[in-house]
């Protein structure tokens, strides 16, 4: 009879494998917008992925998992350990870029995003979808609470240096990149998210080198 192969140890804190933790590059930042990420089941062990690294190091965010989000309560519920007053309600608006496509499909357009809204960036929720192109969009059309948000896209961003994922599009960023660009754009302090941005670097070349000693993950 065969021994099954001993358990691989995963850090406790990041998930990942103890061989490939991410902790070092945890870099909390001072935001003033809440972050609610919602990420796709199939994201949660993608080695490549960038969100929980972000989640780690932005204090006022959560981490939900799931597909479908019908629940509206769950954009309006306080973040226990974000800090967040109860009383004092949140702004959701939707990092997801405008897609004048799908209207022509007969999709409803978002609501405009109310220009006052962006000169209180603390009472700010920003919605981030984490998952592929395909996934992020399926995401979204099935989950009539977010399809109501207002939508903010990125202007102007970085080009991106998440080089150990395919993108489809030039445009295209990483969860924490994206997500980074935007608070930078709501909070008008684009160099205090540089810090994260360069321990990214630092992820990507991690991963990049665990990836291709280990061609099956």
């Amino acid at each position: 009879m065969n021994a099954s192969p001993p358990c691989r140890p995963d850090c406790a804190v990041c998930l990942r494998p103890q061989s490939a933790c991410i902790c070092a590059w945890v870099t909390p930042v001072a935001h003033e917008v809440e972050v609610l990420i919602l990420q796709h089941p199939l994201e949660v062990d993608h080695p490549k992925g960038s969100a929980r690294l972000l989640h780690l190091s932005l204090p006022r965010s959560r981490l939900v998992t799931g597909e479908v989000f019908a629940d509206a309560d769950l954009l309006a519920a306080p973040f226990e350990a974000a800090g967040a007053v109860a009383s004092t309600p949140r702004h959701n608006l939707l990092l997801y870029p405008d897609m004048p496509q799908d209207q022509a499909l007969g999709e409803p357009a978002p609501p405009a995003l109310p220009a006052g809204w962006l000169r209180e960036p603390a009472r700010l929720r920003l919605i981030v979808l984490d998952g592929t192109w395909r996934k992020s969009r399926k995401m979204l059309y099935l989950s009539p609470p977010l399809q109501a948000l207002p939508r903010l896209s990125l202007q102007d961003p970085a080009a991106s240096s998440y080089r150990i994922r395919k993108a489809h599009r030039p445009d295209q960023l990483s969860t924490l990149e994206a997500t980074c660009a935007a608070l930078a754009q709501l909070e008008g302090h684009a160099e205090k998210f540089q810090p994260l941005l360069a321990a990214f670097d630092g992820f990507v070349t991690q991963q990049f080198g665990y990836l291709s000693s280990h061609p099956g993950r």
